[in-house]
């Protein structure tokens, strides 16, 4: 089962959008056809099948905290209708406001404090395709999605990598050209630093004692029994977020790199 997350773009939650106490709409995925950090776009259509088998099934599709399947309480939120647009992949929902989260994940979504959503799925169909430019990608043609989650930082890291490579290589063209480092590239490398830093330290902090254990996502990868070729993948059975500390520091360090 892989995951993937997306900017939560259009975001809409409670009265002041338009909508009932605790409703939300969302887009788990969107169809630009701009490459993501694993080089997938996704097809218009994609997801058409399998909405259809959950509508089909009687069953509600979940939405999640985190990809916590673990445990019941992050189960925050459920499907109301769903469907495609050109846009992309959308929901309608609501959150369960008697759950011990629901409430919470709700306040923060509707703060806009909440700004990434993930889906977790398995790949049908998907073929190699050619955008224009000679630029090529994967095109995920159909997906078989199993939740939605409100993340703080997706499973794929890859966005905030991208964010302190481009501080470095400002860095490194100011250097180069015997400039002297500008305030805003300091500020930014140094800000980068110290987000970075606090990520380390709380996994230090707050690592299992026990490879493999619950909130260790990357402990199957370290001892080589992860068969996984996906850099996003959140292999099933495996507690799917990171201990507490652990993800605050990660969004610590996302709003320091976005800001």
């Amino acid at each position: 089962m892989l995951t993937k997350n997306t900017t939560a773009v259009k975001v809409k939650a409670g009265p002041e959008d338009g909508l009932a106490e605790g409703e939300f709409i969302v887009y788990p995925s969107t169809f630009t056809r701009e490459p993501d950090a694993v080089n997938d776009v996704v097809a218009p259509g994609a997801f058409l099948k399998s909405l259809e088998r959950w509508d089909q099934s009687g069953n509600v599709l979940p939405g999640l905290y985190g990809h916590r399947t673990d445990d019941p309480d992050y189960y925050v939120a459920s499907a109301i209708d769903t469907g495609e647009d050109e846009h992309g992949w959308w929901v309608k929902g609501a959150f369960d406001m008697d759950s011990p989260k629901g409430p919470q994940v709700y306040r923060l979504v509707k703060g806009r404090r909440l700004n990434q959503l993930s889906f977790a799925y398995d790949v049908i169909d998907q073929a190699e395709v050619e955008l224009g430019d000679g630029v090529k990608a994967n095109e995920l043609r159909e997906l078989d999605v199993y939740e939605f989650s409100f993340v703080p930082v997706g499973a794929n890291q890859d966005t905030g990598v991208v964010a302190v490579k481009a501080i470095v290589e400002g860095v490194q063209a100011e250097l180069k050209a015997g400039r002297t480092l500008s305030a805003k590239n300091e500020t930014e490398l140094r800000g980068a630093y110290e987000a970075i830093g606090k990520v380390l330290d709380s996994l230090d902090a707050g690592a299992p004692p026990a490879a493999g254990g619950a909130g260790n996502i990357d402990a199957g990868k370290a001892s080589g029994t992860d068969s996984s070729s996906h850099t996003s993948v959140m292999p099933a059975g495996r507690s799917a977020g990171p201990n507490p500390s652990v993800a605050t520091a990660l969004l610590e360090a996302d709003l320091a790199l976005s800001a």
